[in-house]
Formats: structure tokens, sequence, C-alpha cells
């Protein structure tokens, strides 16, 4: 078959392997990393500004989006005339870190805001009515929603009743028609320029930066600096790349340089709030991409998860180091609490799922279910059964308040935005990889067939194309740091520019032996007496971790995963954490 790499047609884990691009070329590690950059979708005539992403390179002119300009003057106007302003942010991560970023912005430009960030429990996701005009009655002239908005009709309605000026920074999918705000900044609106909508992949962090650009150049051309001193905005990009990793963007173009970048700010300490979570994530190196989304992402979910929604703008935008560090520890406990939560519901919810396994979808269900998990546990599920999954989580007047996750391919988001449409829902929407929604009463069949219906084709499609997509094959010797170090270079990795992932040997199985909870991890030995370590984790169960446990001492294979650098006891070698196998 056209583009087999390797030979492997059915591996251990029984999918073909496939070329990501094409069998690599000779060249040495230049040429790999150029081959990493051209599979991920980048034109061979742009590679130089992708090698090394930077802001000024890929960062559009603000005034490409709409309302863009209208937006970035009412706030000038405001800052102009001493107004008080109101930033109104989700309660996640791209909320907490879009609300932070206005926020400091905004004292750096001598105005003092106050950030609301609604309770997910009592008050449930986006602006209310009653929290916009108790905003309005505290003083705000006007509201900046960042990260929420783009379907709050009713809400929206109110606070121009009220007489507050709204600002929405969303990038959640809109529908035909907009709410009533001054300004509506989305890439996502239907009306968008293409120049806008080109960056539909944006989280709202990303927006709120672009916000904070045109507001500068808006207040530049007032001589608002003419004694004072500019805001360095790049100094917010910390911010930018936390949000944007977490919120699962995708890193292409923009979110690259953003997170790029962000890390460069982040490794120089110049958040308090930030240095001080770090430790309370026991990290004691300059963070890295993933750090962004498994260890400092969840913690500042924790607050609005299971906690208090606003510890996560508060700690952000911390002055006092001890205050920083008071909020860190809280938020590691919170994180802590949380992770007790989600591992009940997800061994519910996987119990429930287990019998929909003909379904192109996942669709759960149960009472007393912590809302504040669903999304994560939306997200194991997806990951196991390899479909869209959806959790809900029952309250006690039967409602559902749910949280979904897609795979590749599959727009979810427009599918539950679709379905309020229809009047299936009493509320939903999102973006092409996550969504939310809310069901009522004895909703949930009548959601299940029309998602059924709408998706069961186009998740067909995106699953029956499966396979082990492979960037490049090397001996068992290859498995080595400087591998790692030209890996890296074509990074960072995450959603929509996948982990490099590479295929090593012919090499024989040594050492081989369960560790932990269920890891199997080995070494292999190529024909030229040369080896590297991996370990293939949860796996001692599957199909993978039994052929290897099970390899005699002769038998030849492929190793197929990603390479890490192994810096235990401050050593500098590689290992493979091990995806699949397939025999030489």
């Amino acid at each position: 078959m056209v583009n087999i790499a390797l030979n492997v047609e059915r591996s251990v884990s029984g999918q073909p392997w496939r070329w990501r691009l094409g069998p690599e070329t000779d060249g040495g590690m230049d040429a790999l990393v150029d081959q990493l950059l051209l599979a991920r979708g980048v034109p061979r005539d742009d590679l130089q500004r992708h090698r090394d992403p930077r802001i000024r390179d890929f960062l559009p002119d603000p005034s490409v989006f709409r309302d863009m300009e209208v937006g970035a003057k009412r706030i000038a106007d405001a800052l102009l005339a001493n107004e008080k302003i109101a930033i109104f942010g989700d309660y996640d991560v791209d909320g907490a870190t879009s609300a932070a970023l206005l926020v400091l912005l905004l004292r750096d430009l001598s105005a003092d805001p106050v950030a609301y960030i609604p309770d997910r429990l009592m008050e449930g996701y986006g602006p209310s009515g009653k929290a916009l005009v108790e905003l309005k009655e505290q003083g705000a002239a006007v509201a900046i929603c960042v990260d929420c908005g783009a379907q709050a009709f009713d809400a929206l309605d109110e606070a121009k009743a009220a007489g507050l000026d709204v600002i929405v920074v969303d990038h959640h999918q809109c529908a035909t028609t907009l709410p009533v705000a001054v300004a509506m900044i989305n890439p996502n609106r239907l009306d968008e320029s293409a120049d806008g909508a080109a960056h539909g992949h944006l989280a709202a962090v990303g927006m709120a930066f672009l916000l904070g650009v045109a507001v500068i150049r808006e207040l530049r051309g007032r001589e608002f600096f003419e004694d004072r001193e500019e805001p360095r905005i790049l100094d917010l990009l910390d911010l930018v790349a936390l949000g944007t990793v977490a919120d699962v963007a995708r890193l292409k173009t923009l979110n690259r340089a953003f997170v790029t970048q962000g890390l460069k700010v982040m490794a120089g300490k110049r958040n308090i709030g930030l240095v001080a979570l770090a430790e309370a994530s026991r990290l004691v190196r300059a963070p890295v991409c993933r750090d962004l989304g498994f260890a400092l992402g969840p913690r500042i979910n924790a607050g609005g998860r299971v906690g208090k929604s606003d510890l996560g703008v508060r700690l952000l935008t911390a002055t006092d180091p001890e205050d920083a560090r008071t909020i860190a520890a809280e938020l590691d406990r919170l994180n802590e609490e949380r992770r007790g939560i989600e591992m009940l519901v997800t061994e519910q919810a996987t119990a429930q799922a287990e019998g929909q396994a003909e379904a192109p979808l996942i669709i759960v269900m149960g009472a007393g279910w912590h809302p504040g998990v669903i999304g994560i546990v939306a997200g194991r599920l997806k990951e196991k059964f390899g479909r869209p999954a959806i959790v809900i989580a029952e309250e006690t007047d039967g409602t559902g308040k749910g949280s979904g996750r897609s795979i590749s391919g599959v727009d979810l988001g427009a599918a539950i935005l679709a379905a309020k449409d229809s009047g299936l829902l009493v509320a939903g929407g999102g973006h092409a990889m996550a969504a939310g929604m809310t069901v009522a009463p004895g909703g949930i069949e009548p959601l299940r067939d029309f998602l059924h219906d709408r998706l069961a084709a186009t998740i067909s499609e995106a699953r029956g194309g499966r396979a082990m997509l492979i960037d490049a094959s090397l001996a068992p010797g290859g498995v080595a740091a400087s591998l790692c170090d030209a890996l890296d270079s074509a990074g960072p990795y995450g959603a929509g520019w996948p982990q490099p992932r590479v295929a090593a040997g012919p090499a024989r199985l040594i050492k081989v032996g369960i560790v932990g909870d269920g890891h199997v991890r080995g070494i292999a030995c190529g024909d030229d007496g040369k080896s590297f370590k991996f370990i293939a984790f949860r796996s001692a169960e599957s199909a993978l971790g039994q052929a290897l446990l099970g390899s005699p001492a002769d038998l030849r294979w492929w190793l197929a995963g990603t390479i890490k650098r192994d810096d235990y006891n401050g050593g500098n070698a590689a290992e493979m954490h091990l995806e699949d196998a397939a025999l030489a």
C-alpha cells in the first residue's frame, strides 16, 4: 500500500504504520527538522519563518478582525475619561489568563479594573444579566467579557438596558445572529473577514492579546504616551502561552509563536503568581510546553472546577509573593481534591460507555457527578474509545449539565449549536474539539438521536483513517540526546502540531518487566550492540504490553513512539515512550 511505513500493515495494536509525510531522506538533523515542519503543513518556501516562530513574523494587524477597532476605541475612551472597567471572564484557564492579561495591561495604563469570574455551580457558564447589571451598579461603565459571550443574548440585552457598554472577546462558535454589544470580537463570527477567520484557532487569550495591541495603538495615536512609558505587552506572553496550551488550541502559525515566546517570558519569572504556581507544582526547571497543560493549567482550573472560581485570576494578577504562594498552595490542594472526584466519575462513566461499543459517539449521564470534572472525564473517554464523548451531570431537577470532547475531523461545537437551534438543548455551544450544553429533563435520548444522525458518517470517516503516523525511522543508536534537540527545534508540540513519532529498530528486547502502575519498561538492543531504554505506560494488560513481556530473546522488533530526554540524576540520555510495536 502507498505510504506504508517499514512494511508494517498491521502492528501489535492492530493498525498500519504510515509515513506522516514520506520516508525521510538523508541529510542530518537540519533536514529532519525541515521534514517535521513540512509534515505539519508548512509550505516549503515558508520554512525559515517557522523554524524560529517569532511574534512579529506572525502577528496580524488587529484591525482585520471585525469590531476590533471599535472595541479598542471604547476602551481608550474609558481610560481617558477615567471610567471604571470590569473584566468578566470564564472560570477555566483560558478565561483566567484572558482576564488576568487585560487586568495587568489596564493597570499599566493607570486604570484600576475589577475582575469578575462566575461561580461554576451557582451561576454556570458565561455572563448573566444579573452579574452584568450588578457591575454597572457598582460603577462600571464598560465590561469586557473574555472567553464567553458569543451566545449571551439575554444577558447582553439586560446589560444594554442598564446602560452598560459590553465588549465581547471570544473564540467560541457564533450563531447567524449575534448578541447586542458595543463590539463582538471573535474570529469565528460567521461574517468575519477572510484574514480574521484564518485565526479562528486562537484561544480567547490570544484574542485578548490582540485587543491589547489594538488598544495601545489607539492610545499611541491619541498621544497618551507623551508623558508616560508605553506598556511592554510582550511581557504578558507567558499568560498567552498558558491559556493557549491549556485550552488545547491548535499550535500552528501565531499560536506556535505565542507559546514559543511565552515560554521564554515564563522562564524569566516575571509573573509572581506563575512563579508561585511552578513552586507548588514542584517544577524545579523552567516550564516546557507539556508543563502548561499537565502541571500549571490543571491547578488554575481547579479553582473554577471544585473551589473558588476567582482564585486563578487572583493568582495571576498578584503583586505580593506571599499572597501568591498562599493562593498557589490552595490551588494545589484543590487540584488533588479534583483528582479524587475525577477518578470516581471516570470509573462510573467508563462503565456506562462500555455498553455503547457500536455507537458513533458516547453519551453518558449520572446523578451526583460533579460538573467541574465532566469535561476532563469526557476527554478520558474520547481517548479510551477513540470517539467523541459527552458526559452529562444530572441535577436534582433532572436537568443535565454536559461537556463534550471531539476527535480530529469532527466538529462537535457546530453540532451542539445545531442541536440548540433545533430546540433540543436549553443552551449550548463551543468549538470544533470541545462543547458545553444544558439538557432539559428527558432530553438526552432526542439529543443522542440527533447527534448520531448528524455526525455518524463524519465520525466513521475520521476513525476509518486511523493509522500510526511515523515521522522518521532510525537505528537503535539514534535514540540519543542529539535527536531530542533536533525534535525540540521543530516544536512546541501540542494540539494540531503533533509530537514527532519515530520508529527505531530492528532491535531485540532485553530486561523487559513491569514497573509502577502497570508500566512496561525495558531495553532494546540493535544488531550493532547499541541500545536504548523504553517504557510503555499503563500497558501491562494491553496487547502491546503482553507482546513485549512475552517476546523471545531472538525476536527482532520495530518500536514506535516519542523520544524524551532522560535527565534523571542529571543525565543527558534519551528514552522512548513506546506507543506501538511491530515485528521487523
